[in-house]
C-alpha cells in the first residue's frame, strides 16, 4: 500500500507510490487514495496545476502518467470558487440535513436549477443561501450537488449533496436506478381513466419528439433511451367527468418527463399536465364545479414525489423519507372524492 502523509496545510496531502502501485495511471491512483474526490475532479486538479510530481514535476500535468515506485505527489485543494448562481433567502421545507446531504420537500411551483427564463428563485439559489459554508464545493465550486431533478410542477422529496464524496455516492445510486436495493423512489399521480390492471409496468423507449424538440416522446425501434415505469392503483374516483385514478408510481429508470410521458402513452395522462395531457381539457370541463376549481388552483401536473429512500453516501446508513401530498394536491383529492356521479 502507498503511504499517505498530511502536509502542514489542511488542504494539502502528499502521496508516496509503493512498489505494487507502479504502472498505475496517476489520475486513477489519486482517485483511489482520495475517496472524497471523483476521478473527474482529480483530473481537473492535475490540469490546473494543483498536483505536483517528483523531481521536475514530471507527469504532474498529465493524468495518464504511469507512476513509478518512490514517486511522491502533492495534491492541493484550492478554496471553493464562489457560487454561481448567487444564493437567495427563500423558504425551504428541510426534511433532513447533516454535513453531507440535505433532503428537501420541494413545492410544485419551484424550479430546481437556473435555466433560461428561470435565472433566480430556484431551489439551487435557495440551497446556496441556506447551506452557506457547509457547501464545501462540487467540482471546486461552492454549490449544491443536484443528482436528480423534479420537473417544475412536480412537488415532493429531493436529496442534494453538499460535497464531492456525497455527490459521487448519490450519483452511483441513482445510476443503478434501485437495482442494487439502495435507492427507492415512489410518486403519487392522479390520472384520467382507470388502468385495466391493478398493477402493471410500462416499458417504452423515450427520446426527443421529432415534431416538438421541447417535448419527450415514446420512440420506436432502438432509438431513444430505455425507460421502465411501474405503477399500482391506489383509488378510483367515479367523477362526473368519468373515472380519475390515484396511482402509486415507481421508477426503474429516471428519464426526463418519464412518468408523464409513459402514462400519457398508455392513455392515462396526469391531471393538469398541459404538455402531455392537453387533449383532456374537455374532460376537465365536465368535472363538478368544486373539482374544476381545485384543478385550476393546482395549476400544474398532479404529480408528487412521496417516497425517497437511499443509502447515506458517507455513513452507509439506510435512510427513508415520506411526504404527504401538499395542500393544493390534497384539496384536489378531497374535491374528487365529493365529485361523484349522480
Amino acid at each position: 500500500m502507498s503511504t499517505v502523509e498530511e502536509s502542514q496545510s489542511a488542504n494539502s496531502q502528499q502521496f508516496a507510490v509503493a512498489e505494487e502501485e507502479e504502472g498505475i495511471r496517476l489520475d486513477k491512483l489519486l482517485a483511489q487514495r482520495i475517496d472524497t474526490l471523483s476521478r473527474a475532479r482529480i483530473q481537473a486538479l492535475i490540469r490546473s496545476g494543483n498536483v505536483t510530481g517528483p523531481g521536475d514535476n514530471a507527469g504532474a500535468a498529465d493524468g495518464s502518467y504511469r507512476v513509478k515506485a518512490g514517486d511522491t505527489f502533492t495534491v492541493t485543494l484550492p478554496p471553493p470558487a464562489p457560487a454561481e448562481p448567487q444564493g437567495e433567502k427563500l423558504d425551504l421545507d428541510v426534511v433532513y440535513e447533516d454535513d453531507d446531504v440535505i433532503v428537501i420537500d420541494k413545492p410544485g411551483d419551484m424550479v430546481v436549477h437556473p435555466a433560461p427564463g428561470h435565472a433566480d428563485g430556484t431551489l439551487v439559489n435557495a440551497l446556496i443561501a441556506h447551506c452557506g459554508d457547509s457547501l464545501s464545493g462540487i467540482g471546486g465550486v461552492r454549490r449544491p450537488g443536484i443528482v436528480h431533478r423534479l420537473d417544475k410542477g412536480t412537488s415532493g422529496l429531493l436529496v442534494v449533496a453538499k460535497h464531492d464524496q456525497a455527490h459521487q455516492g448519490l450519483a452511483d445510486q441513482f445510476a443503478a436506478h434501485g437495482e442494487d436495493g439502495r435507492m427507492h423512489r415512489a410518486y403519487l399521480a392522479l390520472v384520467w381513466g382507470t388502468p385495466l390492471r391493478p398493477r402493471d409496468t410500462i416499458e417504452a423507449r423515450l427520446g426527443r419528439s421529432q415534431s416538438n424538440r421541447t417535448k419527450i416522446a415514446v420512440v420506436r425501434g432502438e432509438s431513444g433511451r430505455h425507460a421502465v415505469t411501474h405503477y399500482e392503483r391506489v383509488h378510483t374516483f367515479a367523477t362526473q367527468a368519468g373515472p380519475v385514478t390515484l396511482l402509486r408510481v415507481m421508477l426503474e429508470t429516471g428519464r426526463t418527463h418519464q412518468i408523464r410521458v409513459h402514462l400519457a402513452h398508455v392513455g392515462h395522462p396526469v391531471l393538469g399536465d398541459i404538455v402531455y395531457g392537453s387533449g383532456f381539457k374537455a374532460k376537465a370541463a365536465r368535472l363538478g364545479e368544486e373539482a374544476q376549481e381545485a384543478l385550476a388552483a393546482l395549476d400544474r401536473q398532479a404529480l408528487h414525489a412521496a417516497e425517497l429512500g437511499f443509502e447515506h453516501p458517507v455513513s452507509g446508513e439506510a435512510l427513508m423519507f415520506e411526504s404527504e401530498p401538499p395542500e393544493d394536491f390534497q384539496r384536489l383529492l378531497d374535491a374528487l372524492e365529493r365529485d361523484q356521479k349522480d
